[in-house]
Parts: C-alpha cells; structure tokens; sequence
C-alpha cells in the first residue's frame, strides 16, 4: 500500500521518503526497524500526545524452521527428529530432511535452518551430506544474509579433525552472510546433555524473536520408562550362543554371537546396527591402579547425576581407558602443571602430539607423565565416558524372532612395547559366556536399507566382518520372497579357515535366494586377490546390473576396502559405459543420490 498525506501522519516529504524505502528493504530489514520503532516509540509520541500515531505491526519473523541432517549411522537424524518434536511443540512449522534429500535451490527460501552432522573417520563428512557440501562451498552457493542458523556437530575427539564437518558448515554459512541463531555446539560420543543444550538454546533464541507469540519450554531428553529401552536405557540381552567361526589354524578370531532380545520390545530392520555397552579388561585396570596407587575400594561419583562406584568398578564399567583424546591431555596438563606434558601439546609439536597419542592408553600416559589431581575423585573427573560399540545385526528378526546375531572380529595387537587389546571385541571373545548379559540398544540406520521394490537387483560388497548385514538382508530375503537377483562379492585371508558363514551361503546359492557369489582369498595365492579383482574380472555384467536398475551396497573397513571398492566401480563405469572420468563419477554420485549406492563403513 502506498503511503500517502491522508491516510498517515506523514507529511508530503516524509511519504515520498518512506514510499521509496519500504520497497527496497529486506524481510530482515523491515522486521529489525519495527522492532527499533516499537522501542523508539515513547521518542516519536515527544510533543505530539494529541495526535494519533500509527502503531507498527507485530514482528513477522517466520515460524518455519527446516532441518538437515547428515548421518553415517544415524545418531545426526535421531537429533535431528528429536528437535523437530520439540519445536513442534513449541509452535513451530518443522520441515526435516537429509541434505542429500534437500533441494538446494530452495536454500535461499530458508529463513531459519537448524544442521546436525556428524564426522566420521578423519574429518570426513557423511555419504548423505557430499552433494549439499559440495554445492555450499562452490561457486554457486547463494547469498544467505536473510539466513538465521545454528549447528550441532557430532565427532570423536579421539580423531584428530573432531566435528570437522560441522565446523566447515558453520563457518561456509556465516561467509555467505548467515547470522546464528545459537552458537555451534560440538559433541563428543557422549553427546545427550551437548545436544539438550544447544536445542534449548536455539529454542531460547528463535521464542526471543517471536517475541511473546512462544513460550519456550526446557529441550532436555525426554526421560524413557524403565520398559522403554534405547541408547540412554539399554536392555540386558542374554547370550545365547558365542561360536567362533573361524577354521583351525586361522589367523582371525570372529565371533558369532546370539543375543535374546526377548521382553524387550525392540524392533530392527535389516542395515540397522547393535550398540554395545562394553566393559574394559580388569586386568588392565589393575595395571592402571597400581600404578596410579589409589585405593580400589574408594568412593568416586561417575556422572553428573551423582551416581556412587568403587573406583575400580567405576574404571572397569564407566570410563575409558583404552583412547587418549587431545581434550584428555589438556585438561590432564592443566591439572598436573607437568612441563613435560605441556611441551608436548605446545604450539608447533602438534604432530609429534598425535604420534605419542597413537596406539597408547591411560596407563602409558600415567607411566609417561604421572598422574593428576589430589584425589580419585579429581583423577576420573576429566575421563571420557566409556563409549558404546556399534555392530551390524546379522540376522533378520523376521527369521529369528527376538534375537540378534553380530558378526565380532577379535581386535589384537602389539604397539608400543606391550599387547593390546579391543574392548568389546575381546570381552566377546575371551570373557563373554552363554549366560551373561550385555547392555545393548538399536541404532537404526536409515541409510543402509534394502529396495523399495523388493524385485530390484542389489549388489552386496563385504569382505571379513562386513558380510554381518547382509546376512541379514538374504535372510530377509527369503523370510519375504524377494524376487529381485542378489549378487554378493565376499573376501578374507583362506578358503579353508576363513569363509565365514559358508554353508549359509551355498545353501541360499542353491535355493536361488542368493543369485551369484564371487569370492577373494588373498592369502591362497602367490598374488594377493581382493573384492574389487572380483568385481573388475566381471565388469561388464556387474555394468548391465547397474544398468538394470542395480543398487549396491558396503559394508566393512572405510579407509582400505571401501575407498578401493568405490574407485573400482568408477573404473567399471567409465570403462563399459564408454564414459568419461568425470562422467563415471558423476553416475556414481547420482547412484548415491537415489539411494542406489550405500555404504556401512568403519
């Protein structure tokens, strides 16, 4: 509407003025001088009680907010979800997606974006964030400077680059001109309280602006009945079988475990993972006491709640001992005042820091640099909540109703002048019996799933302990008399000692649920043969697959195998699909973005 000298208390001049503003300002602009306006009032009103002034409107900052998320194994979309229900019920218009679902041209309409992420590996984002990553960092992303956004970032501060992929989000927004809603807060495993924090805060921050319309409500987690299990109240699963699958004279130890879920309630689908919460070596803590010298039988408080443990209880069950993080070593120097300490986390020594963090544990630490504090309590204070494992389920709960079966590779090593040892992988292999129980909860992973259309053609990928989930998807499979062709790709050390769940495969070859199967031993030959020289010597059948509508799928170790694996599929494409690089990769990125290519790496 055009101001004019009759229906305002604007003069000739003033209406000429405003008229050519109000047209060029933002949205933002227009709300921010409302704003100033309300509270310049008593200003505007000096002199003129008699004349009636027009009251500015109601701030019309939006109510929409939109979510993305990037997940590997779906800790990010659970946050995500969760957040999503809160603001819901706060009054807001949620809009929740993964980036690689989100159309990028729609940024620009975004007025209120909230991103949780996760980083995996070194500092790499997750397979579900690559397009929309790589389109924010390019030359085509937008200008933003009507953008309000806020990002959690998931990580491991074990890993040198922690929340490396959050970190870049934040920092590319605020380039293009976005302003935050909340600052960026980075999670380690234990991320529950973090995560509570930031979502209150962004609630806190976006209520702000909708002035009185929205009463903010406290974002913590919702507490779970005792009979309601999850991450935050797993279930004592009782084992039933632990075998090891391994032949005699095999270098590997995998175990095959059965864990009843019966009474639990819990629910899976094939591609969903088990966590597992493990409990250190006592051997080891033992070690660690005597070095340290404190009395095993003290009290100390385990989190934040107040909980009570014996101090050796406490350093079996709840903290981690077996990963020095850089936060560790900090806060440790801090508290020892140890020079020696301080000198090596010092500005310009970061590589040797990550040298002398690489394949030791607390107790060399302890042994190396002393210990911290005056008191046990002081010493447990700074240590890491010990973290979950996740495995992939082996089985499909259609065939084998409340149960889940894991696919545990034994983890032993020497570094550093003394044999180590993986937490979980070894309390499965050497102390777990039928029996025990372990507390265990479901991770589900919505970016590991099986076809729509059960008559798509899929192609398994998974050498060692990868082959667990798609155990679990042939065994589905037939539960479901899935048409589609299968064709799995298979490798370890021996034929004889190392084919794990052989005659479950001949048996499914056979009855047709399994169409094809090509196996790589690399130790049963002169010349070491892996899955990707399984895949090359039948490019182009594996090509006509792909053509055929083929979905693929990985699982197992991200640094070696699966990075091989992702390249030879780009080598199989350009080479029978007559194409360029460029355009081989470009067809493996579209593959990804229908879901077609997916990945469960470690």
């Amino acid at each position: 509407m055009q101001l004019q000298v009759s229906n305002s208390p604007f003069n000739h001049e003033q209406t000429e003025l405003l008229n050519n503003l109000l047209p060029s300002l933002t949205e933002t602009q227009k709300v921010w001088l409302s704003g100033y306006l309300t509270a310049s009032l008593s200003v505007f009103n000096a002199g003129t009680a008699d004349v009636s002034v027009a009251q500015p409107s109601e701030k019309t900052i939006s109510k929409e907010v939109t979510i993305l998320y990037g997940s590997q194994t779906g800790n990010a979309q659970g946050l995500a979800e969760n957040a999503a229900r809160k603001l819901e019920g706060n009054g807001f218009q949620v809009t929740t997606s993964s980036m690689s679902d989100f159309k990028v041209n729609n940024l620009k309409k975004v007025q209120n974006l909230l991103i949780a992420v996760s980083t995996y590996g070194e500092g790499d984002p997750p397979d579900n964030t690559l397009s929309f990553h790589e389109f924010l960092h390019g030359r085509r992303a937008p200008s933003l400077g009507d953008l309000r956004f806020s990002v959690l970032a998931l990580g491991d501060s074990s890993y040198e680059f922690f929340c490396e992929t959050g970190k870049q989000f934040d920092k590319r927004l605020e380039e293009l001109g976005g302003t935050r809603l909340f600052p960026r807060m980075d999670c380690d495993l234990d991320y529950d309280e973090p995560a509570a924090e930031w979502l209150e805060g962004v609630i806190s921050s976006l209520s702000e602006e909708q002035g009185s319309t929205v009463s903010a409500v406290p974002a913590t987690i919702t507490p779970v009945s005792e009979h309601t299990y999850s991450r935050t109240n797993p279930f004592k699963a009782e084992v039933m079988e632990n075998i090891n699958l391994n032949g005699r004279g095999s270098n590997k130890e995998t175990h095959h475990i059965e864990l009843s879920l019966e009474g639990s309630g819990l629910t899976f689908e094939p591609g969903d993972s088990l966590g597992i919460y493990p409990q250190n070596d006592s051997i080891l803590v033992d070690m660690l006491l005597k070095e340290l010298n404190w009395d095993p039988e003290e009290i100390v408080k385990v989190n934040k709640q107040g909980d009570l443990r014996k101090l050796r209880e406490a350093l079996i069950s709840n903290f981690e001992i077996t990963v020095l993080t850089k936060s560790l070593l900090e806060q440790a120097a801090q508290l020892s005042g140890n020079e020696d300490l301080k000198t090596l986390l010092s500005a310009g020594n970061e590589e040797k820091l990550k040298e002398y963090r690489e394949g030791r544990d607390l107790l060399d630490f302890v042994r190396d640099f002393g210990s911290w504090g005056e008191s046990a309590q002081e010493f447990v204070s700074i240590l890491r909540k010990i973290p979950a494992r996740l495995y992939s389920i082996a089985n499909s709960l259609s065939a084998y109703p409340d149960e889940v079966h894991l696919t545990v590779g034994s983890v032993r090593y020497d570094s550093h002048g003394r044999e180590r040892k993986g937490v979980c992988s070894i309390l499965c292999a050497e102390r777990l019996q039928p029996g025990d129980t372990l507390p265990v909860y479901i991770q589900h992973n919505q970016n590991f799933k099986q076809p729509k259309n059960p008559d798509t053609p899929i192609i398994m990928v998974g050498p060692g302990t990868g082959i667990a989930p798609f155990r679990s998807i042939i065994q589905e499979r037939e539960e479901t008399e899935a048409n589609g062709k299968t064709w799995l790709f298979f490798g370890d050390q021996h034929f004889v000692t190392d084919f794990l769940y052989q005659t479950e495969w001949q048996k499914w070859l056979k009855t047709g649920v399994l169409t094809n199967i090509d196996v790589a031993f690399s130790r049963d030959a002169d010349e070491k043969v892996y899955v990707q020289h399984r895949m090359l010597e039948h490019s182009r059948k594996l090509y006509e697959w792909l053509q055929e509508g083929a979905a693929v799928y990985i699982c197992g170790d991200e640094k070696n195998m699966a990075q091989d694996v992702h390249n030879t599929l780009i080598e199989i494409i350009e080479k029978e699909g007559q194409m360029s690089h460029a355009d081989a990769q470009d067809y493996l990125e579209e593959m990804q973005q229908n879901k077609r290519y997916q990945r469960d790496v470690y």
